[in-house]
């Protein structure tokens, strides 16, 4: 028996809560109230419930890669030599335990995982590079070495229809 989970449809209100947030995770409730027209009571339970209901999984800030010298990025494809549930699983555990991979997605197409890498230097990346071919079951690899970032990733789209 397979039991399905009901996700409520969010109000405008709920979504101007997410986007305040997304931009500004700081904002006092106070202010948030104020932003999104509520008064700050209901403002805080409707945080709290978006928060249990996992539409806000976390806060944090936004770092200077080039302060802490990790400015160096880099996507590699990998492909695996076989395309087997084990094989992918070995990766994945594999790839965990690499700190200087910021992000690894499973993909469709002439390859099977895209790798972001943020290192401080070439030596640096060049070492990571070695633990990601040592993976077992790693085929090929073909690096693409970022030169200037044109756009960040600044969050998700929230659509609030007005």
């Amino acid at each position: 028996m397979t039991t399905s989970i009901k996700t409520r449809v969010l109000d405008r209100i709920d979504l101007a809560i997410l986007d305040a947030l997304q931009k500004n995770g700081r904002i006092s409730n106070v202010n948030l109230a104020k932003q999104v027209n509520l008064s700050p009571s209901p403002c805080l339970e409707r945080v709290k419930k978006l928060e249990e209901e996992g539409y806000i999984e976390g806060y944090g800030a936004r770092l200077n890669a080039t302060k802490l010298k990790q400015n160096v990025v880099a996507h590699v494809e990998v492909t695996l030599k076989e395309s087997t549930e084990a094989a992918f699983e070995i990766f994945k555990q594999h790839i965990l335990l690499i700190g200087q991979v910021v992000s690894c997605d499973m993909v469709a197409g002439g390859y099977d995982y895209l790798l972001k890498i943020r290192v401080g230097d070439m030596i640096e990346y060049r070492e990571v590079l070695g633990k990601i071919v040592d993976i077992p079951g790693v085929g090929t690899n073909r690096t693409y070495m970022v030169i200037e970032h044109v756009k960040q990733d600044k969050g998700l789209t929230v659509k609030i229809d007005e």
